[in-house]
């Protein structure tokens, strides 16, 4: 594990911080183009969503300074399915890439890249993306999973017909992810009785009886 120094803790705090708030493809713009590129300065930000299979269902860029390829958001023909299997034998750490035009990259995922799973791609590093890198991309890969859930699930909308807020979002995934009632409080820098609280009104929206089902009517 690194040690990062006292300046580069202080960026690092600040990006996770913003990134909590994330819910809109602009606002995941916007803080990739200032407490990211302060962290690990970038071309390109690949969002990649995946479908069940672990396939990327769909690639978003995000790019200020490089013009990427068409090519490069085509989640079938594209780099990234290839991009991707190279992370899963390298054991699921990051992984630096050569992305050819774009010169150095980073790629890493979330869990297994299963259903609900993302994978995240910086492209156009000012050099080979190294120890420090790599470990920063994973310090803030749980913050910029859970950005990618609630922007996906934005538009998402209930049986009961009322929009899941951010917060009920958030326990979703970790309930999916399997994750305790004090182990998402922890995460989420609340208590546990607020997540038990969020989890029954989440279930009535939902129509269901327990965290269970809930997770099988999400993915469903």
């Amino acid at each position: 594990m690194l040690s990062p120094d006292a300046r580069e803790q202080e960026y690092l705090l600040h990006a996770l911080d913003g990134a909590r708030g994330i819910a809109s493809q602009r606002e995941l713009f916007l803080w990739s183009q200032g407490a990211l590129q302060t962290l690990l300065p970038h071309g390109v930000l690949l969002c990649v969503q995946l479908d069940e299979q672990g396939r990327p269902r769909k690639v978003e860029c995000l790019s200020s300074t490089l013009l990427a390829p068409s090519l490069l958001c085509d989640p079938a023909q594209g780099p990234v399915p290839a991009w991707l299997r190279q992370w899963q034998q390298g054991g699921g750490q990051p992984l630096a890439l050569r992305a050819g035009e774009l010169g150095h990259g980073l790629i890493h995922g979330s869990g297994a890249l299963a259903a609900g799973g993302s994978a995240f791609a910086l492209l156009g590093l000012p050099g080979a993306a190294g120890l420090r890198e790599g470990w920063l991309l994973q310090v803030l890969l749980p913050y910029l999973h859970l950005a990618a859930q609630r922007i996906a699930s934005a538009a998402w909308v209930s049986p009961a017909g009322s929009a899941m807020s951010p917060r009920q979002t958030e326990i979703l995934q970790w309930l999916r992810e399997g994750k305790s009632n004090e182990e998402i409080g922890r995460l989420l820098g609340i208590s546990a009785l607020t997540v038990k609280n969020h989890l029954q009104r989440l279930y009535r929206q939902l129509g269901v009886n327990n965290r269970a089902h809930a997770v099988a009517r999400s993915i469903a």
